[in-house]
């Protein structure tokens, strides 16, 4: 297996956040794709900004970028148009310009009045990791992932590449005065070891310094605000104080005893804060170097901190879930902020102080007020990681399976959660409901099958896999058979009533190591037709097999040539059938994140539907056939109108 982390990395929507008010939102229906119908869920959120005035906020998701009413916590807009996830975002010093940094290996800069894109900056082939304008807004600097950063004129134009690293650019920094710029680089590998800073001269492009020390990667660079020093935090557990102006090291601030995630100055400059993994914050004498202050209280990394405008207060955001609130006069805690239930990834201050936004691994984005400590809004719907999707046979419940190991049952009308099956010890990576729909069952890590009762939610029974976990499981028409994929490339035949095996199959390997003699591979999906005598599966390899069912000999093998074939799904007529794509390498080009709809009986490829910014691990026909829904990493589901697609073929 090349990725052990296959399916945690694996995320679609599990849509029991939502309300019978969230799907009477028209943001569902915002920047769909060509023939899709709605969009459940908003993607993962990677990174908060606050516009210059404090009245908008830009969150950069899996999906786009979503505006929101800082102050109502409104959604405003979506900004559609990367192609992969969006890592960072920025606005102008004016505010009237968004940039975003995507996965896709672009820039765009956004009108933030009216959403348009106004230029897509591309660079070629590397994804954009940090973006950031100059303080006069004329200049656009991008860090990216081939070791560059490209200054662009807002205009669209390309200034200078400036080049040097020998690692992936991560965190960018405009001096004060717009004259300099830092940049921290990354390892690669052990070929590729940068650990640099380098500071840049903006209008001529040359490398003004290269400030060497850390001997890890440099997670982050930050300007006093005089613009006379410059704060490094590393991976290697330091932090470090530099001379703009002769590029001397002033301090080393090692107290951290690992990583250093999160370093930033006060805002008069006399103070530099900073979090790592020992769950200590440290507040320390700019001019001196020496601790002014250690502050403890914390259970899990500190992972972001951030000074309010004013600098008499310190937050931060823990892997522990908590939010800190604290006085830097005195290093007292004035409030413990909770509610998220994961870690807390970012902190971010508006303008005027009242407000602090704090970003989550739970993927919900609150808006708490500082005097108060309580919270004033939730923005939800940038959902939580899922693996598996499935309609009851009247439609009206949706079963989705997750990496926490429940599995929860939801209305599909008003998306109100109905039941909670009980945890399992392990995520679980497929559901499917029997025709008679009395029945669930769930794949899961742990090696096993389960079949639930819906009705009460007990456990019905437990089939051993053995040799790996439950990739994907799906029931036979008349409910007599369950067939599960395995990690180990083969696919199970069950008697549903006994629990005992009926068939194996194999025949899924790798065509890249057909040298190997063991070169099976995982079977992430399988799907019986729906008169019950053809099984299809997919795997990695992006092929598609279809089986007799009666005698297990292969009919049709179907190339989707994208790396791995990860969902199948037979239309309720049994003449289409449809695979999501998932691309588990890191090359950037040419990602498949499509499903593809195929004639059953010839093979052929009817149609191609795109939309999804992340690999495509689940794809549904609801029971009327008028709809297909695919989940996807990108954290959402997109409804499709099938009935629109169904006999038409591509150009």
């Amino acid at each position: 297996m090349k990725n052990k982390l296959f399916f945690i990395l694996t995320v679609l929507l599990t849509i029991f956040a939502f309300t019978s008010n969230t799907f009477a939102q028209d943001y569902t229906r915002w920047g769909l794709p060509e023939g899709a119908k709605m969009r459940l869920g908003k993607g993962h959120n990677r990174e908060i900004a606050y516009s210059p005035d404090g009245s908008k906020l830009a969150v950069a998701s899996s999906i786009g970028v979503w505006i929101y009413d800082a102050q109502t916590g409104e959604e405003l807009d979506l900004y559609i148009g990367h192609t992969e996830p969006v890592t960072s975002v920025a606005f102008s010093p004016d505010g009237n310009t968004l940039a975003s940094g995507s996965e896709d290996t672009t820039s765009r800069l956004w009108d933030v009045d009216t959403g348009e894109t106004k230029r897509i900056l591309s660079e070629r082939t590397f994804q954009i990791f940090s973006v950031a304008f100059s303080p006069d807004g004329n200049t656009l600097a991008s860090g990216t992932g081939n070791w560059t950063i490209t200054l662009w004129d807002v205009t669209g134009e390309e200034k200078k590449m400036l080049t040097g690293h020998a690692g992936n650019v991560i965190s960018v920094a405009f001096s004060p005065d717009g004259n300099t710029l830092a940049s921290g680089s990354r390892n690669n590998d052990r070929t590729s070891r940068d650990n640099t800073i380098r500071l840049w001269d903006v209008d001529t492009g040359e490398t003004k310094r290269i400030l060497k020390g850390h001997t890890e990667t440099v997670t982050s660079v930050a300007f006093s605000p005089d613009g006379n020093a410059l704060a490094s935090g590393s991976e290697d557990t330091t932090s470090r104080l530099w001379d703009v102006d002769t590029g001397e090291e002033k301090r080393i601030l090692n107290e951290h005893i690992s990583l250093v995630f999160s370093v930033t100055f006060s805002p008069d400059g006399n103070t530099l804060a900073s979090g790592g993994d020992d769950s200590i914050i440290r507040l320390l004498d700019v001019d001196t170097g020496q601790i002014k202050r250690i502050l403890t209280g914390h259970t899990g990394y500190v992972i972001s901190v951030a000074f309010s405008p004013d600098g008499n207060t310190l937050a931060s955001g823990s892997r522990d879930s908590t939010i800190r609130l604290l006085d830097v006069d005195t290093g007292e805690e004035k409030r413990i902020l909770k509610g998220h239930t994961e870690s807390v990834t970012s902190v971010a201050f508006s303008p005027d102080g009242n407000t602090l936004a704090s970003g989550n691994f739970d993927n919900t984005i609150r808006l708490l007020d500082v005097d108060t400590g309580k919270e004033k809004r939730i923005l939800k719907g940038h959902t939580k990681w899922g693996v598996s999707i499935a309609f009851s046979p009247d439609g009206n419940t949706l079963a989705s399976g997750s990496w926490d190991g429940i599995i929860r049952l939801l209305d599909v009308d008003t998306g109100e959660e109905k039941r909670i099956l009980n945890e399992h010890i392990s995520l679980v990576i497929s559901v499917a409901f029997s025709p008679d729909g009395n029945t669930l069952a769930s794949g899961s890590w742990d090696g096993t099958i389960r079949l639930w009762d819906v009705d009460t939610g007990e456990e019905k029974r437990i089939l051993n896999i053995h040799t790996g976990y439950g990739t994907s499981v799906a029931f036979s028409p008349d409910g007599n058979t369950l067939a599960n994929g395995s990690r180990d490339g083969t696919i199970r035949l069950w008697d549903v009533d006994t629990g005992k095996e009926k068939r194996i199959l194999k025949g899924h390997t790798d065509p890249k190591d057909a040298d190997d003699k063991d070169n099976s591979v995982e079977v992430f999906s399988v799907a019986f037709s729906p008169d019950g005598n053809t099984l299809a599966s997919g795997g990695r390899g992006g092929i598609i097999r279809l089986w007799d069912v009666d005698t297990g000999e292969e009919k049709r093998i179907l190339n989707t040539h994208a790396e791995s074939a990860t969902s199948v799904a037979f239309s309720p007529d049994g003449n289409t059938l449809a695979s999501g794509c998932g691309e588990y390498t890191n090359a950037v080009l040419d990602r498949d994140y499509t499903i593809r709809l195929w004639d059953v009986d010839t093979g052929e490829e009817k149609r191609i539907l795109k939309g999804h910014t992340g690999n495509v691990v689940s794809v549904a026909f609801s029971p009327d056939g008028n709809t297909l829904a695919s989940g996807s990493e990108d954290g959402t589901i997109l409804l499709w109108d099938y009935r629109s697609r169904a006999d038409e073929t591509d150009d």
